[in-house]
């Protein structure tokens, strides 16, 4: 009888957990990459005197955690009530802000090795999620940018429908 993984593949269910496309996608590396900065940066302000900081970070690896499993399980196209592109996009911005914040005050307030170190390692995280936001609002601007070229007939079939009373 053959073990599982004896192949050198991994078993079927952490090949469903992870899938490969999105592992090998820019997408997937940027939330894994979030991921990782994020719990590396919580890890740094519990074992400092910064710990006031500790929620943001845990908040964003729970946001990148979640993310990267809803696109692994393909959640985004199952449920279309939420538009994905928009939410990941408020989130990286959000994110990219509140690590540039906090890691200039830990780094310039506090003296301790941890929170210099969570401070740099916030630094890192701002840029990555600078990154994600950037890549993730020019895909915004293209499915916009299509958006508005396929509705003129429909707008004005709607238009022309409307019981309002703006005339």
């Amino acid at each position: 009888m053959e073990e599982p993984g004896a192949d050198g593949e991994p078993p079927a269910g952490l090949r469903s957990l992870l899938p490969r496309e999105l592992l090998c996608s820019r997408k997937g590396q940027l939330l894994l990459a979030e991921a990782v900065l994020s719990f590396i940066i919580f890890i740094c302000y519990i074992a400092s005197s910064a710990s006031a900081f500790m929620m943001a970070p845990l908040l964003e690896f729970l946001l990148a955690l979640f993310l990267f499993f809803a696109y692994a399980s393909k959640l985004n196209e199952k449920f279309k009530g939420l538009y994905w592109p928009l939410t990941d996009f408020l989130r990286c911005v959000t994110a990219a802000v509140i690590y540039f914040a906090i890691s200039i005050a830990a780094v310039s307030k506090y003296s301790d090795g941890a929170s210099k170190a969570a401070g740099v390692f916030g630094f890192i995280a701002t840029i990555v999620y600078a990154i994600d936001f950037y890549i993730t609002f020019n895909d915004l601007v293209t499915f916009l940018k299509q958006g508005s070229s396929e509705s003129p007939e429909r707008r004005k079939s709607e238009d022309e429908n409307s019981d309002s009373d703006s005339d």
